[in-house]
């Protein structure tokens, strides 16, 4: 009873216990707290010290930061519209104005275009081209549709535009016309009258000539004093970084080390290295070469079909680069990278940076062109002859006696920016200002002469090596044609490589093989017409009905350039092809061109396109060529189909809009 009644604890055992607990507690609580935390390798939560970076698509957001009131929109395909956009900017600051860098509206929201309104004295300006058949670029295609299609309310938005075109297409300017025209049924208010360049007449002229009548008018609009300012025309500034050979761009377009881990899709911006399998002179003689050129793409999983585009990115000849560096005293070796000073611009480098000065004059720069007259001021600055100096500064001016002599010195005689260093030797600007000048390379179209249905994983280019005397007495040549010309691939050599990319076109073959085709295509203007016939030709071998497969092929001589004969005369063995010929040279008293084939073979073709349903197809010469042809198909259309001079222009304009009637032209 006494063991019964004893306590279970003692004194000593709940001591004992309590500090076992208390220990416990400790052990998990406040073990650490006397230590500084590890270094966590997760993300922690820090205070915000800066102002979240606004969304690079809004232009509005960009404008309302940077307390800008203009912004340049362009729609480029070959870099003309984006480079006037640039000028435009640059001469905006100089009347007391504020521009936002050139935008390109695929890569802004164009929706925000109604809020332009909230911004005082606010202006848009659009400098827009107009690509093959009266299409928008491809930059601003997206934006077209959107403006067509959608009715925002741009009441408040004052705009002016400037529309680039060649008046030997047809739809001359269509793009500028649309935009003039579309943003005033929008409400929107134009400043000044649109402008409207010919790149078969003198497109710097026609841009110098609307720009003089802009600034005024907006000016004036905005109720503004002139006052114009000398600033810094420059857009970038120099930086020579220290960095490892695998950080420079090597010809790489957009992404580093791009062309080391080829990843698809494939396209202008990622282009595909495809080897050259073959290489082949298609003339028998004379002292011109047409060159045919097969390229593998089988492992690019790029698709094509007969009458789509090839893109080549060529490289300029580097015995013109290397001038650059004898004439201008620098190591072409040294790396650079051109940094916008606008720090609001998506646009943060005029190339890919960074790279070596021999990388931009070889890849990324234009070196062969004219410059325009902007360039020739920029110019006169480094020049240190009076007679030189002055010389310049007249081409630059809007003086008659100035447009007329760089009409003629820089024009006519066919000079660069290169020829203008050498035949004016005190003119030593620093080469990175000759870098900012520069226009970008831009890539080479050319019809694919070859039909997938018969090679899936090869596309072949037929192409003239350009190369000529200019008036200096000096030898221009083609940039891509001499670069592809020297590709032929040699047995002890690695195969060679060529940037490429696909772009698809609307040249296209009936989708029933029974239609009749007519295909006009002298010189290389043949090169889709092969791809057209081989299709039919496998077509016809696999005992499907085909309907008349006629080519019109013109050249000077049967026995120099007569352009894939032998293939030719095989599809006329196999009952396929009728083939109509024309040698302009072949009799010197009597020059037989393609014109003359169509005029004679005029009630065959009525018949066709009346009868037929069947389809046209020109490729060639923009200029000359297929504008003659087009008049005569108007002209049989009036002669054999008995219709008048409207009614025969409406016939032939409804087989266009049913893309019967389809034109693969270049000027």
């Amino acid at each position: 009873m006494a063991a019964a009644s004893a306590p279970m604890f003692g004194v000593l055992d709940i001591v004992l216990l309590a500090g076992m607990a208390g220990f416990g507690v400790y052990w998990v609580y406040f073990r650490n707290s006397s230590k500084p935390p590890p270094p966590t390798k997760g993300y922690t939560m820090q205070p915000t010290l800066i102002a979240p970076k606004a969304n690079d698509s809004s232009f509005i957001t960009k404008m309302r930061a940077s307390g800008k009131n203009i912004v340049v929109f362009y729609g480029s395909q070959t870099g003309t519209a984006e480079e006037f956009a640039l000028r435009l900017v640059k001469e905006a600051a100089r009347y007391g104005m504020k521009a936002l860098y050139p935008a390109d509206p695929e890569e802004c929201e164009m929706e925000e275009l109604s809020k332009l309104s909230e911004i005082n004295n606010s202006l848009v300006i659009f400098c827009m081209a107009t690509y093959g058949e009266g299409d928008p670029t491809d930059n601003a295609s997206a934006f077209y549709e959107w403006l067509k299609s959608e009715e925002p309310d741009l009441t408040g938005v004052n705009y002016a535009v400037f529309g680039l075109g060649n008046k030997t297409y047809e739809h001359f300017n269509s793009m500028g016309k649309f935009f003039d025209k579309r943003l005033e049924e929008l409400g929107a208010t134009r400043v000044v009258e649109a402008g409207v360049g010919d790149d078969d007449g003198n497109m710097e002229e026609d841009f110098l000539t609307w720009k003089d009548t802009l600034w005024p008018a907006v000016l004036d609009f905005f109720g503004l004093e002139l006052n114009l300012q000398e600033i810094s025309m420059r857009q970038y500034r120099l930086e020579t970084p220290d960095v490892p050979p695998e950080k420079l761009f090597t010809g790489e377009i957009s992404r580093l080390r791009a062309y080391q881990t080829q990843r698809p899709p494939f396209d202008a911006k990622n282009p595909f290295l495809a080897q050259v399998t073959a290489w082949r002179e298609l003339h028998k003689g004379g002292d011109r070469s047409c060159m045919h050129i097969e390229l593998d793409i089988s492992n690019s999983k790029l698709r094509y079909d007969a009458g789509d585009h090839i893109a080549v990115y060529p490289v300029n000849d580097p015995v013109l680069v290397n001038r650059f560096g004898e004439l201008l005293s620098v190591d072409l070796d040294t790396p650079i990278s051109l940094v916008n000073i606008d720090d609001q611009s998506t646009k943060k480098h005029p190339f890919p940076c960074p790279c070596t000065y021999r990388t931009a004059l070889s890849h990324y720069l234009d070196i062969t062109s004219n410059p325009r007259t902007h360039v020739l001021k920029e110019l006169a600055e480094h020049t240190t002859n009076p007679e030189e100096k002055q010389k310049l500064l007249m081409m630059a001016s809007s003086s008659g006696e100035g447009k007329e002599l760089y009409q003629q010195w820089v024009l006519q005689d066919n000079r660069s920016l290169l020829h203008i260093l050498e035949d004016l030797s005190s003119c030593k600007p620093s080469l990175d200002l000759v870098c900012e000048l520069l226009t970008r390379l831009q890539s080479r179209y050319y019809s694919i002469s070859s039909s997938s249905k018969l090679h899936p994983e090869t596309v072949h280019i037929t192409a003239v090596l350009t190369k000529y005397t200019t008036p200096t007495g000096r030898i221009n040549k083609g940039v891509a044609t001499t670069w592809l010309s020297s590709k032929k691939p040699q047995a002890d050599q690695p195969p060679h490589q060529v940037p490429i990319f696909i772009r698809k076109s609307q040249f296209r073959l009936p989708a029933r093989h029974q239609i009749p085709i007519i295909m006009i295509g002298p010189g290389t203007g043949v090169a889709p017409f092969r791809g057209f016939v081989q299709e039919r030709l496998k077509a016809k071998r696999e005992s499907k009905p085909v309907g008349d497969t006629v080519l019109f092929f013109g050249c000077r001589k049967k026995t120099e350039d007569f352009l894939y004969e032998e293939e030719f005369d095989e599809s006329i063995q196999e009952g396929l092809l009728t083939l109509h010929t024309a040698f302009s040279r072949e009799e010197p008293d009597k020059k037989v061109y393609v014109t003359h084939l169509l005029k004679e073979q005029g009630e065959y073709i009525w018949r066709v396109i009346s009868e037929e349903s069947g389809h046209v197809y020109v490729c060639g010469d923009a200029r000359n060529m297929a504008r003659d042809v087009h008049e005569i198909i108007v002209d049989i259309c009036k002669k054999y189909g008995q219709l008048s001079s409207s009614e025969a222009h409406a016939f032939v304009k409804k087989l266009e809009t049913q893309r019967r009637y389809s034109a693969d032209v270049w000027s």
